[in-house]
């Protein structure tokens, strides 16, 4: 009696949210056969860009954690330096001296510009993980989430950039005030400067990774790395928008 052979039923698994689907049959299509690497590191857990995107976001969280955990002390010792007092000569009573500054409005508009940032981020991000437009870049159909991907992250680079333009009015407008930072500065106007400016520093390395981000996007050639930069990017202007409203909630409560 003649053999009888079946096909392998197409393979179907899909990749948990958070990293790019695989294709439904066993191979890609791409010339050569191959043992190791390809589409068998999807098959394991600790292995492959599966556990790459992992170990990123695990050093991601961790270095953002610390950044919160840095902010939460410049907050603290912000509301604390409100209860200095020093001694009147004249009286020799304790008196204090924390006089409130008047917050440039423009901070709002500028905190504006941050929000929507961190809601194109994460459209870029979704994008590049968007398991359909992944799957035909596992075939070799082009670059579809590559392409959508890339229009979020610009307007990101582009609202990040004018977050950082409208601090610097504000530290102009603030200066025109009376409350430029130099050794005569108050201690109110002196901590508007420094927690300002410690979050611009942080965005400013973001929108450096950004650029950074975009320009390796166009060589690299593996789908997985290029989700794996984008959402890495994604996760750390999520911190810093975080950062920055709370930041901003400090300074108004603590006016």
């Amino acid at each position: 009696m003649p053999a009888t052979f079946t096909h392998a039923p197409a393979e179907t698994e899909r990749k948990e949210p958070g990293i790019g689907g695989k294709p439904p049959f066993v191979q890609r299509p791409t010339g050569g056969g191959g043992g190791g690497g390809g589409d068998d590191d999807w098959a394991g857990e600790r292995k492959g860009p599966r556990e790459l995107l992992l170990r990123i976001r695990f050093f991601v969280f961790s270095a953002m954690a610390a950044d919160i955990f840095f902010f939460a002390i410049l907050v603290a010792i912000f509301f604390a330096r409100q209860t200095g007092t020093h001694m009147d000569p004249r009286s020799h009573e304790q008196i204090g001296d924390w006089h409130p500054i008047s917050l440039p409005p423009i901070l709002y508009l500028n905190s504006a510009f941050l929000i929507l940032s961190s809601l194109t981020v994460e459209m870029a991000r979704r994008h590049i993980f968007r398991e359909v437009d992944v799957m035909e870049e596992w075939l070799g159909l082009g670059r579809p989430a590559l392409n959508r991907a890339l229009p979020w992250l610009g307007g990101t680079l582009a609202l990040g950039a004018l977050f950082l333009t409208g601090q610097a009015i504000a530290w102009r407008q603030l200066s025109a005030q009376g409350f430029a930072f130099d050794r005569y500065s108050t201690p109110a106007s002196y901590f508007f400067y420094l927690i300002t400016g410690v979050h611009a520093a942080h965005l400013f390395i973001g929108i450096v990774g950004l650029v950074i981000c975009l320009c390796a996007l166009g060589w690299l050639r593996r789908i997985e790395l290029r989700q794996i930069a984008v959402d890495a990017m994604g996760w750390y202007w999520h911190t810093m928008s975080f950062a920055w409203m709370l930041l901003l909630a400090a300074l108004v409560l603590g006016q």
